[in-house]
């Protein structure tokens, strides 16, 4: 037989009672706890710390336990409660990398869990609806504060010249891969605030690095021009999500590590034929360090 909604749930490992949770809050921590497990996949989070913080949330609210499902676009969660499900699946974009965004709801999580320990009592209705009102605004309140398009393309110009130099290149080649990354960098930025295709715009950022970069064969700039040209493309490196792959097949998310590590793939794949295009485009027979 059921509890009725009135009764606390029980956990079956220390048998204490953790919250009076009717069904329609529920349903709004279950609403809360996968959008905590979306922003965390959008933004760059690995499989392990999706998981581990939505149940964490899920928890502290009050639930007897949360179990979370993760593909490459797409999250399917469970809250329990007294024997009640409630599951709901959701799509997910990938949004790039953004720690900052990562470390609020972490912190988020750390304060909603300090608020369960620091009740000496089963809270009733009201409070338990406050507990998550409390949750909902922090989450509306993440602010998605990020530095400017251009000092981001700059600082992505000044690591791609420095490359450069570190690999022979003399203060022309490094200025010209300076100019190159940064085009190509502000570039990117553009297209993705209009909501380009990933592949599509790692095609026309390798284009554009790689013909800006390859100025250096035809103006006859430095001592080896294939220097800037290999730099130049440096930006479109997928370092993170490769990262995020390895992580995920190490830990068990076999899945989730497969599809990152595809896309990965495909964003190498199409920084590659953006290269050759310029390469076959600007006539150049030869490009190697």
């Amino acid at each position: 037989m059921i509890p009725s909604d009135t009764t606390p749930a029980l956990l079956a490992v220390t048998g204490k009672a953790t919250a009076r949770i009717n069904h329609q809050q529920q349903q709004r921590i279950t609403r809360l706890c996968i959008r905590c497990a979306l922003l965390l996949m959008q933004y760059g989070a690995e499989s392990a710390v999706v998981v581990d913080l939505t149940k964490r949330l899920g928890l502290a609210l009050g639930v007897d336990g949360v179990e979370c499902g993760l593909s490459f676009n797409a999250v399917t969660l469970t809250t329990l409660y007294q024997g009640r499900c409630i599951t709901t699946v959701r799509n997910t974009v990938h949004q790039g990398i953004n720690v900052n965004i990562l470390v609020q709801i972490q912190q988020i999580v750390l304060r909603t869990e300090e608020a369960k320990q620091a009740r000496q009592f089963l809270p009733n209705q009201d409070e338990q609806d406050k507990l998550i009102d409390d949750s909902i605004k922090q989450f509306d309140e993440i602010h998605k504060s990020s530095y400017s398009d251009n000092m981001v393309s700059l600082f992505v110009g000044l690591s791609c010249a420095s490359f450069a130099y570190l690999n022979g290149g003399d203060f022309a080649i490094a200025a010209t891969t300076l100019l190159a990354a940064f085009v190509a960098m502000r570039t990117r930025i553009y297209l993705a605030s209009h909501h380009f295709n990933t592949f599509v715009i790692a095609i026309i950022t390798a284009f554009i690095a790689t013909s800006l970069g390859a100025s250096a064969y035809f103006l006859q700039l430095g001592t080896n021009a294939d220097i800037a040209v290999a730099a130049s493309v440096l930006l479109l490196v997928p370092g993170f999500p490769i990262i995020n792959a390895l992580s995920d097949i190490l830990k068990g998310y076999i899945n989730m590590g497969v599809g990152r590590w595809m896309f990965a793939t495909m964003l190498s794949l199409s920084a590659c034929v953006g290269i050759v295009i310029a390469l076959i485009f600007l006539q150049i027979p030869h490009w190697g360090l």
